[in-house]
């Protein structure tokens, strides 16, 4: 998988954006996306976060991950418009799946308040972001159970405990 990394802050170490990269493509393994997926992550300040949470959440303050997830749009093809495209093959012709924004300080922040390692946080928001753009939630308790069981699995898995 293809991680395009932006530093808006210019503050994030070195360490932290190859984990990143790395941690998301053990993770797009676990779930078995295909090698040519592509995602974008960009980390950013607070009040940056707060702008995108209230243009995509209309929710006026700052949070730590938003997940935006990409839909391929079969309109931006040559098919002729009575055609049903399969969703595979939109898939296969655009192989990007979403972007996600971490916010540097919410990572700092949580990884106080949890009592654990600034890169344990990071790990977890990437990874709960990148679950959120393959298609899990937890508005339901069940959904919650399945997402945060896979979020954990994956990050034990890859070395980053609490």
């Amino acid at each position: 998988m293809y991680v395009e990394l932006v530093d808006e802050t210019g503050k994030l170490p070195a360490e932290i954006m190859k984990q990143t990269e790395e941690l998301l493509a053990f993770a797009a393994q676990k779930l078995q996306l295909k090698e040519a997926t592509e995602m974008a992550v960009t980390f950013v300040d607070n009040a940056r976060s707060h702008e995108l949470n209230l243009e995509y959440r209309q929710t006026d303050r700052p949070t730590d991950v938003i997940s935006l997830e990409y839909k391929p749009d079969d309109s931006e093809f040559f098919f002729d418009e009575e055609m049903e495209v399969p969703e595979e093959l939109l898939a296969e012709m655009d192989p990007f799946i979403g972007e996600l924004f971490i916010s540097i300080d919410k990572a700092a922040e949580q990884a106080a308040d949890y009592g654990h390692s600034i890169e344990r946080e990071y790990g977890w928001l990437a990874v709960h972001g990148f679950l959120h753009i393959n298609g899990y939630d937890h508005y339901t308790p069940e959904e919650e159970a399945e997402m945060f069981g896979l979020q954990e699995e994956i990050l034990t898995a890859y070395g980053l405990t609490r």
